[in-house]
């Protein structure tokens, strides 16, 4: 059995482009003899496949020629931002005369299917994977692919990828409330992959969190909730949050939908926003602006065309600029949030 040097099982692509010190696709193209690799670069990926003395798959080598397709690979359609993430590229795409196969994988049945019969169908060139989170024997399968892959919305290893910083989005939103003197704050999430954790999601949370410690706010962990996706997740996370003996004044939302939910949740128990309470969402969604919501903007359609940029890019054996592009965000103040209501009991401050 081919091992790599530090005896970690077989020796795969990733292997050879962490000892040559490039891209998983600097390799594949280097071995597939596609241009946009220098001789030099050519020479030193070759020299490690001897060295390391990694055999390519059959099916990592079949492909050749292009078919002009590309895959789009996403958890669901039904949210706004894999919508507008989706309708973005495909446009970008199609501008460039190529096909888009779409594959919704929201299920865990449905990931490995598609990461089992991919590799040997040899349908497309490119693969773009849309906040998909991955696991490690599915990793190993986009290398076998042997085709470009670019991640959208978040990162994965050293794939080319657009994302943002899902940190500094919790920071800003949540530090927002507490500039306006709110120290009791919800967090709502939710969850719309099944078998998996995204990225943004544990992201937002360790943001929340780093807020909330920075500022000596004791976290109460009946303010952070979860609900399943779908269309009312912000209001049973809110109507689960307006339970609690001491509710919040103020809640983070993950997305613009969970927060406008989350508001009508709210005013149906007779509370005003942002009188009695302040809510955050994030994205930059029309329909936030629609109901007045103070958001994070994520720019997700400028994610999009920044991702069908590097796909055309790769296509065209040029290397992209960045490789590894995180886009700014922006918090947008509009009138659901406000000062903290003066009530006892709002909440803690650790004693230092």
């Amino acid at each position: 059995m081919t091992e790599t040097p530090e005896g970690r099982g077989h020796v795969n692509m990733a292997d050879v482009a962490e000892r040559a010190g490039v891209s998983i696709a600097t390799v594949s193209r280097a071995l597939r003899g596609l241009p946009g690799v220098s001789a030099r670069t050519r020479s030193r990926v070759l020299s490690t496949v001897a060295e390391l003395d990694y055999v390519v798959s059959p099916a990592a080598s079949s492909l050749r020629g292009a078919t002009r397709r590309v895959a789009v690979v996403l958890p669901r359609l039904d949210s706004w931002f894999s919508s507008t993430m989706l309708a973005t590229v495909e446009a970008g795409l199609r501008q460039a005369d190529l096909d888009v196969l779409l594959y919704q994988v929201g299920t865990e049945e449905k990931r490995t299917h598609f990461f089992r019969d991919l590799p040997t169908r040899r349908k497309v060139d490119a693969v773009v994977l849309i906040t998909l989170p991955i696991r490690p024997e599915e990793e190993e399968r986009l290398d076998l692919m042997g085709v470009e892959v670019v991640v959208a919305g978040f990162r994965l290893r050293d794939f080319p990828s657009v994302s943002v910083d899902d940190v500094a989005i919790a920071v800003a939103a949540v530090e927002h409330l507490l500039d306006l003197g709110h120290t009791r704050i919800g967090m709502i999430r939710t969850s719309d992959t099944d078998g998996a954790r995204w990225a943004s999601d544990l992201h937002r949370r360790t943001g929340y969190l780093q807020a909330l410690t920075g500022h000596g706010i004791d976290h109460d962990p009946a303010l952070l909730v979860t609900a399943p996706y779908g269309v009312d997740a912000g209001a049973v996370g809110m109507e689960r949050l307006l339970s609690l003996d001491d509710p919040p004044t103020a809640v983070f939302c993950y997305s613009d939908d969970i927060a406008v939910a989350a508001a009508t949740a709210a005013r149906r128990r007779g509370l005003r926003v942002p009188e009695d309470l302040s809510l955050v969402g994030v994205d930059g969604n029309g329909l936030g602006e629609l109901f007045d919501l103070t958001t994070v903007d994520q720019h997700v359609v400028d994610q999009a065309r920044a991702a069908s940029r590097m796909v055309l890019d790769l296509l065209s054996g040029r290397e992209p600029e960045e490789t590894r592009l995180t886009l700014p965000t922006d918090l947008v103040v509009r009138g659901s949030t406000g000062p903290a209501p003066v009530r006892a009991g709002a909440g803690r401050r650790s004693r230092q």
